[in-house]
């Protein structure tokens, strides 16, 4: 195939917004109404304006979807394949957020809505590599620091967290193991409060009072206040 080689290229970010929903790990879709790919659904995206640099124009996207402020956000990576794109040459900086349901009041309509990332329909351009990429930082990052937390509410219980991280792994955690490894984390606070339930025994609460980010290139948007980057 012959390549235009003084043809400029368009820039742009798709932003992979991930939550937990109905006891699944979920990715916001939305249908393309144009070609190229008309009917498929995709990772909300877009062109980067040129007055924005990429993180910019990742949170601007975030915000129309979304409209929350309460996001762990991540720059993933540059895909750049020249043919990504029918006809013409679009390099996108991809992104994945994490973002609480409880923040989230998003009207699902058939041209918008969330879909479990273990059963995905057919997507657009080169968004099922992305998806599984962002995933797969994802998983990385609960290695080095506990960014689940940015998918439960602001209060949880260790069982609640444990299933975070099952939804995310894809795989049981030995709950002893778990619980361990959980109360020695840095920035977790142990509440004197307790699950309300009369079916079952109350569970105390937990909560994060801060947090390390171990990356450059991840952003926790709050309106409250910012957590440190490591």
């Amino acid at each position: 195939m012959a390549f235009n080689e003084t043809k400029t290229h368009e820039i742009t970010v798709d932003v992979v917004i991930l939550t937990l929903k109905n006891h699944a790990l979920q990715v916001l879709l939305v249908k393309r109404r144009n070609e190229p790919f008309k009917g498929k659904w995709a990772s909300p995206g877009g062109y980067v304006r040129l007055s924005e640099n990429l993180d910019q124009a990742a949170l601007r996207l975030l915000k129309e979807r979304t409209n929350v402020d309460n996001i762990y956000l991540e720059q993933l990576y540059t895909f750049g394949n020249p043919l990504r794109y029918p006809n013409a040459r679009v390099i996108t900086c991809a992104y994945f957020a994490l973002v609480r349901a409880e923040d989230i009041n998003i009207i699902t309509t058939p041209e918008l809505g969330w879909h479990k990332v273990s059963d995905l329909p057919p997507l657009a351009f080169d968004h099922r590599e992305i998806i599984d990429y962002s995933l797969k930082r994802t998983r990385e990052r609960l290695e080095l620091c506990p960014v689940a937390y940015q998918l439960l509410n602001e209060k949880f219980t260790l069982t609640e967290m444990q299933k975070a991280y099952e939804l995310i792994m894809g795989k049981k955690l030995d709950k002893r193991n778990f619980r361990k490894k959980a109360l020695s984390t840095n920035g977790l606070s142990e509440l004197d409060e307790y699950t309300k339930s009369s079916s079952k025994r109350p569970a105390r609460l937990y909560k994060f009072e801060s947090i390390e980010l171990n990356s450059k290139r991840a952003l926790f948007i709050s309106k409250a206040k910012q957590l440190r980057k490591a």
